[in-house]
């Protein structure tokens, strides 16, 4: 099993400020499952418009946090790093529940598994805790995709 730690995490995720949702990897079977942390801050963006008199993290930012840490666990399996050549993208939700709000102070476990993979897409089973009680749960689909290279659309084009 392995532990990742952030700069770990950047190389295998195209995610930067705001939008990177996980901190750090404590437990990683490749092909099998993910255990990652979120540290929710009263410093994220969001917490000023959602909600400023009671901040709570939005639900779909928790499915996007299990999200990241579904392609971290993909990527690993692949023995891929996230480059420019390809792009990771989420394409489904399903069975999404949302049982307890998440606010700034909390420490959000996502722990994701691997259903399956067809091809290039696959699919997990996520939930995200805070201190054992569950947050969010949700069945996710990603897929990996290459990409033109920066420059080449616009070379295509003319």
């Amino acid at each position: 099993m392995s532990h990742l730690d952030i700069r770990t995490i950047l190389q295998h995720l195209p995610h930067r400020y705001p939008m990177l949702l996980v901190d750090r990897v404590l437990e990683l079977e490749k092909g099998k499952r993910i255990t990652a942390v979120k540290n929710v801050s009263i410093n994220e963006p969001f917490f000023t418009g959602h909600f400023p008199h009671f901040p709570v993290m939005p639900g779909v930012l928790q499915v996007e946090a299990l999200a990241q840490a579904a392609g971290i666990l993909s990527f690993q399996t692949m023995d891929r790093v996230s480059d420019e050549s390809s792009v990771y993208y989420f394409v489904g939700v399903d069975r999404a529940r949302f049982k307890r709000p998440v606010v700034p102070g909390d420490q959000l476990m996502l722990e994701v598994e691997i259903l399956r993979t067809s091809r290039s897409v696959w699919k997990y089973s996520g939930r995200s805790t805070v201190q054992g009680q569950i947050c969010c749960e949700a069945e996710l689909m990603c897929t990996l995709r290459d990409i033109d290279a920066p420059g080449n659309a616009a070379r295509d084009a003319s």
